[in-house]
């Protein structure tokens, strides 16, 4: 009797760790579309790039005009 309770503990917390493990992939996204999700993952690649290369012009000192001449340009 005590060792089928620990099997069937033992098998739903099992079950419990792969569902909970695979998230929503498992079940498809509710609510979007293949379209959507395809256009929010291009939309979030696009954003990091745009970060990546804001961060890149702030550390070699590119996003501020440099003051080497005296000279105002256009």
């Amino acid at each position: 009797m005590r060792n089928k309770v620990a099997v069937i503990l033992l098998l739903v917390m099992l079950l419990s760790l792969v569902v909970l493990s695979t998230g929503c992939g498992l079940f498809g996204q509710p609510g979007k579309t293949p379209a959507e999700v395809n256009r929010d993952h291009a939309r979030t690649l696009r954003i990091n790039q745009q970060e990546m290369m804001r961060d890149v012009d702030r550390t070699l000192h590119l996003d501020q005009p440099s003051k080497l001449t005296d000279k105002r340009l256009p």
